[in-house]
């Protein structure tokens, strides 16, 4: 098989809404319009936002809204949820929500799904009302929403029902994966955070791929946090927002993202940088040149088709600088 090259991959950005030390959730929506407006003049193919509930440091927890805005502040670029928690929702309620961005904005709109809460499970049980909903009766709820769009349920979703609304699985373990494959769905594995189940997961979907009405052959995106700057040192200064972000959610304490700090020895103990070195194992921080050696690697890797790209930084030009480079390295 023809090694997959750089420039023959789609980019794209995931958003996380960061809401920074200093800063609030409108400076957030303000910065989401900006950066996506910018992807879309660079270049890059979806711009997505994903559901969090009850985390301080991140602003889309009105999923379907945020999106709505960055629809009404760009022009081309396809914009999405990555994703939706579909377990906190009723399947209507999401048909609905995402017919009505489709009508509004045909043809750009995106609809990633996943089966975690994407919070604690006391925030679960608020957004839910109750747990007796089992996380494995999410093919079924797929199936539900699935439907509305098809028109083959008893209830009708207007907007929704006849809209060609494209699903992707979210996962970061191999539950969706096999899921996808056995739908014949395009699969997005979330690299950023679950590294070490990344192959498994692609195998899996892979092997278990049968072509449907929407996809005749697998395709994979994987996500990535990339932190690029002008050089090798700068972006390991700027990394350390990150790996603050994620040294916070282990230890529960729930802060805005941090500014980057001269030396993490100072911050976590050694256990936990083994942690978190394990878990952001897949991150690509560096120049420009480290970071295309970088990608090349990891595609190689995954033979993803497509790269979702998470530029977690404090300082928002600085954010804007990584994704320039980004494209950079893609139109080369």
């Amino acid at each position: 098989m023809t090694e997959k090259t750089l420039s023959q991959t789609k980019y794209s950005v995931l958003d996380l809404a960061p809401v920074t030390e200093g800063g609030t959730p409108a400076d957030s929506f303000k910065n989401s319009v900006d950066l996506a407006q910018h992807a879309e003049r660079w270049g890059f193919n979806r711009y997505w936002m994903a559901e969090h509930h009850n985390m301080p440091f991140i602003a889309s927890s009105a999923t379907s809204i945020a999106i709505s805005h960055v629809l009404h502040h760009t022009d081309s670029i396809r914009v999405g949820s990555g994703g939706v928690m579909l377990p906190n929702h009723a399947p209507l309620v999401v048909a609905e929500q995402f017919g009505t961005l489709e009508t509004l904005f045909p043809g750009r709109v995106d609809l990633g799904l996943g089966r975690a809460p994407g919070t604690d499970q006391l925030t679960a049980g608020a957004l839910r009302r109750n747990l007796e909903s089992d996380p494995n009766e999410f093919p079924e709820q797929l199936e539900e929403l699935r439907g509305y769009f098809a028109g083959e349920n008893r209830i009708h979703a207007v907007p929704g029902e006849g809209l060609n609304v494209p699903i992707w699985l979210l996962g970061s373990s191999g539950f969706s994966a096999q899921l996808a494959g056995q739908l014949g769905l395009p699969f997005s594995f979330a690299s950023h955070f679950s590294p070490n189940n990344t192959e498994g997961a692609l195998r899996l979907y892979r092997q278990q791929f049968r072509p449907s009405d929407v996809l005749d052959e697998p395709y994979v995106m994987v996500g990535v946090n990339v932190i690029a700057a002008d050089t090798d040192e700068e972006a390991e200064y700027l990394a350390t927002s990150l790996q603050q972000q994620f040294l916070n959610l282990v230890r529960n304490t729930n802060m805005l993202l941090q500014p980057p700090v001269e030396n993490m020895e100072d911050v976590w103990t050694p256990r936990e940088k083994l942690a978190l070195m394990q878990q952001l194992g897949s991150s690509i921080i560096g120049s420009k040149e480290t970071v295309k050696a970088k990608l090349e690697s990891f595609l190689q890797e995954t033979e993803a088709d497509e790269m979702m790209v998470i530029s977690q930084i404090y300082d928002h030009d600085k954010r804007l600088r990584s994704y320039e480079i980004i494209s950079e390295i893609m139109s080369t």
